[in-house]
């Protein structure tokens, strides 16, 4: 059954067919039926679940979960190449399976939206623009809050007990990043300055020990679809730009990313981000500068982000070759997850991903003595706990879970620049990865709303009762001069 928010949307006669014109095309055009399905939950994420306030986060979230589980296809249509997923496995089935798990997300997130919705229509406060924070003062906080990165991620290691806290203050940098972002798209566009505070950004991520470049550019594409005007071609030339910076900025990390890693086996340069960003900018350019294959280099970079071929192994192996697992996964990442170490000292380590993937795979990844993770996602544990169709009602619970938080900080938080940083932080993190694991997932999602969510619930109600001067309206803009 449809949630109310799908349900009381009515599909116009014109609306319907355009779908399903642009099914058929794609159908097509990837010389796959799986395409037009794949289509029609794109086209539904982005009709339902659009926030009532212009934030774009939810869809774009399942979007990129979309994109994880149909890249591979939509490459062979557009180049004519087929990647190795392609010929080392039957993924046409996990396709089905995850477009499955992500129309499921976008069910339980726009039903718990609507509930939440219906719940408080009658109690809708008044909102304020902006936080009263002034440019100088945003800025100061960015700069802490960057500077500080590094000395969090120290004493989250130091003190194992408070580990999930500590990272998740890691994350009030995006937050004061999209707040910046905001500032600068509204109400004049000012590209010069996004463009090379992104630069910034994109430096400091690419030389990380992961690849932090991709959620500055988030944010960045989340504060421009705010105000996205089809009939701008400034609008149009800057999302392109970002666009195509990350996907060039990708193909080179993928191609780079081992040997520069092997540095940080050394100490010095692993406490060095002078010495990361020297490395990092020595091996793109050499990247850039040698003859290599590019085409060979797109090819890793999809068959990486199609994240379909060990579920799909572990699809033909189960029930066929070892049974399903009766919902002992979620079960078990649920039991991990609410034993919180700093009541339970004794609890269990995580075990390693990579060990579920070598035994529902059959094929041996690389794992603990490698030093890495490699995990099979969400919906590939679901299907070994559950199979179809069974497996579709715990991430659909996920999603209404989710679903409900989020309308409950939209509606809670007062201060509209709060809400959206919050928002945009909180739901990205927690939703956009299709390859997470349960325990990963549900873990994340709790330790954001509790260590991020809260704080931001006490700041605004703080806000609110006690207003701080001057409003924001009043203090100078450093960056007027720019827009002129």
């Amino acid at each position: 059954m449809w949630p109310a928010s799908i349900g009381s949307r009515g599909w116009s006669l014109g609306e319907f067919l355009a779908l399903s014109a642009i099914a058929g095309t794609a159908w097509v055009a990837a010389e796959d039926w799986i395409a037009a399905p794949a289509i029609a939950v794109l086209w539904i994420a982005w009709r339902y679940l659009r926030d009532d306030d212009g934030l774009p986060i939810l869809p774009m979230a399942m979007t990129f979960q979309w994109v994880q589980v149909t890249a591979g296809m939509w490459y062979y249509a557009a180049t004519g190449r087929r990647i190795a997923t392609m010929y080392l496995s039957d993924y046409r089935p996990m396709m089905l399976i995850g477009l499955g798990c992500v129309a499921s997300l976008i069910v339980g997130l726009s039903a718990g939206i609507e509930a939440i919705r219906r719940a408080t229509s009658a109690t809708d406060t008044e909102r304020h623009a902006m936080v009263p924070l002034g440019w100088r003062g945003l800025l100061i906080l960015y700069v802490v809050v960057l500077a500080l990165q590094g000395t969090m991620q120290d004493l989250a290691y130091e003190f194992p007990d408070f580990t999930q806290p500590i990272l998740a203050s890691r994350f009030v940098h995006l937050a004061v990043l999209f707040i910046i972002l905001r500032r600068l798209s509204q109400p004049v566009l000012r590209w010069l300055l996004i463009g090379a505070l992104m630069v910034f950004e994109v430096v400091l991520g690419v030389s990380g020990f992961f690849a932090g470049f991709r959620e500055p550019l988030v944010m960045a594409v989340v504060a421009l679809f705010e105000v996205f005007k089809p009939r701008r071609l400034q609008h149009w030339a800057l999302l392109g730009t970002f666009g195509a910076a990350m996907l060039v900025i990708s193909v080179m990390w993928m191609s780079v990313r081992v040997q520069y890693r092997q540095e940080f086996d050394n100490e010095t340069f692993a406490r060095s981000k002078g010495a990361q960003v020297d490395r990092m900018a020595a091996l793109s350019s050499n990247w850039w500068q040698d003859e290599h294959d590019v085409t060979n280099d797109t090819d890793t970079l999809i068959d990486r982000m199609w994240v379909v071929y060990y579920p799909a192994l572990a699809v033909s192996r189960v029930p066929s070759v070892l049974p399903h697992t009766e919902g002992s996964i979620i079960l078990g990442a649920l039991q991990h997850i609410l034993s919180p170490r700093v009541f339970f000292p004794t609890k269990a380590e995580l075990q390693n991903d990579s060990e579920m993937v070598r035994k529902y795979s059959g094929v041996y990844v690389a794992g603990t003595e490698e030093g890495t993770s490699i995990a099979f996602g969400y919906a590939a544990e679901s299907y070994i706990d559950f199979g179809l169709p069974w497996m579709f009602v715990p991430i659909l619970l996920f999603g209404l879970l989710a679903g409900l938080a989020y309308e409950t900080l939209s509606k809670r938080i007062r201060h509209d620049e709060l809400r959206a940083g919050l928002l945009a932080v909180i739901f990205w993190l927690a939703l956009y990865l299709f390859e997470r694991s349960w325990v990963k997932t549900l873990g994340l999602f709790g330790t954001l709303v509790i260590y991020l969510g809260g704080p931001a619930l006490f700041l605004d109600y703080y806000l609110s009762r006690h207003p701080v001067q001057p409003e924001p309206e009043a203090v100078p803009d450093p960056f007027q001069q720019w827009s002129q």
